[in-house]
């Protein structure tokens, strides 16, 4: 479908739902969706044909050596110009705090994401979530029953739907200045397959997991958040397209599959990397979702030749939209997942990015939100 045949689509159901044309916010598809949030989904799907965006976590933030400079990144440095993909982790914002759990204020959070919609790139947000039960972080599994207790019903059920209020407050604030929202891939409850989160495997059953996203999903839509798709992103644990989809919450929820990945191993992230491909390849065809590795990386990248010789084969022939890498802490020694002037990989990560299927924002500019 063209680009214009959605803005057709798009205007004959704002009539049909009554919406006023004289509004000064965005025109609305429906209660769901901004009219640039379904513009995204149906360029995220056409991704495929043009290539494969490279995305980095917390890439204008900080870096190596740096934090908080204007107009610059580490990937930036090396290549000069910023990745197709940036995320965002808004960990802390349910506990009222101004900064998250990377200590970035949520102002300059929100300044970010708006400045990578205006350059064109795509913007994608994820949550470690505080533990609600026991009041630790993302990591603490102390209560097996979390989930379960966040539920309806549950004793902190009322706790947590206060703060996806916090969710959705954040998400609707992220606004040009002419009003128009910022579409955001959403991808909460990640990494579910493994047991380090106190979402994941062994601490909910396969339907209180469902009854998660579910709950999560409804509640920013009754408060209006208009401007998100939503990812599913487990690791690489799953063996097959029924193991990878024992969780999965629905068609009517999910836009985008991946999973996560990083290298410790070569053969074994190899492996695993080939396995979940096929995986999220497979199930992305019969289900019409987008498909994307949606965090990998090797720590600290050793290798030289880690980009062109072991990441790019291992992608090339998938029809993936963006394959992302986890940040470079500034506060953490050998913590880091992108090159920065003078790594040992950087000369290679600019063979890289001269490849024609890899894409950075200056590729993608302009395409994805008409």
């Amino acid at each position: 479908m063209s680009i214009k045949s959605i803005y057709t689509i798009s205007a004959v159901l704002a009539l049909t739902f009554g919406l006023s044309s004289c509004s000064t916010k965005p025109e609305v598809v429906s209660s769901k969706r901004t009219l640039q949030t379904e513009a995204l989904l149906s360029n995220l799907q056409q991704m495929p044909n043009k290539g494969i965006m490279f995305g980095h976590h917390d890439d204008p933030l900080y870096g190596i050596g740096w934090e908080g400079d204007a107009d610059r990144s580490d990937v930036k440095s090396v290549v000069g110009e910023y990745p197709a993909v940036m995320s965002f982790d808004i960990g802390q914002i349910e506990l009222g705090s101004n900064v998250s759990l990377d200590d970035i204020p949520f102002d300059k959070i929100r300044q970010e994401i708006i400045a990578q919609y205006e350059r064109g790139g795509l913007n994608t947000i994820s949550w470690h979530a505080f533990n609600p039960s026991t009041e630790g972080n993302s990591w603490d599994v102390s209560d097996t029953a979390v989930v379960a207790s966040i539920l309806p019903g549950g004793i902190n059920h009322d706790k947590f739907m206060g703060w996806l209020d916090s969710v959705s407050a954040f998400m609707n604030s992220l606004e040009t200045a002419d009003g128009t929202k910022v579409p955001i891939l959403f991808r909460p409850w990640h990494e579910h397959t493994g047991n380090w989160f106190w979402w994941g495997q062994n601490y909910a059953t396969d339907q209180q997991y469902k009854d998660l996203w579910m709950m999560t999903y409804d509640r920013l839509n009754e408060n209006g958040v208009n401007n998100l798709l939503y990812a599913y992103s487990p690791g690489t644990e799953p063996k097959d397209t029924t193991q990878y989809l024992a969780r999965y919450p629905g068609d009517d929820v999910i836009d985008l599959i991946g999973f996560d990945a990083y290298q410790f191993n070569e053969d074994q992230y190899l492996e695993s990397m080939s396995r979940s491909l096929s995986i999220i390849d497979s199930i992305g065809k019969a289900h019409n979702k987008i498909i994307a590795i949606t965090e990998t990386g090797y720590e600290t990248i050793p290798d030289s030749i880690w980009w062109t010789d072991t990441l790019y084969p291992a992608i090339e022939n998938y029809p993936l939209a963006y394959v992302l890498v986890w940040r470079n802490a500034r506060e953490r020694d050998n913590h880091y997942y992108a090159p920065y002037p003078g790594q040992v990989s950087a000369p290679n990560f600019v063979e890289f990015y001269n490849k024609p299927e890899v894409l950075f924002v200056e590729n993608v500019a302009g395409t994805l939100y008409q």
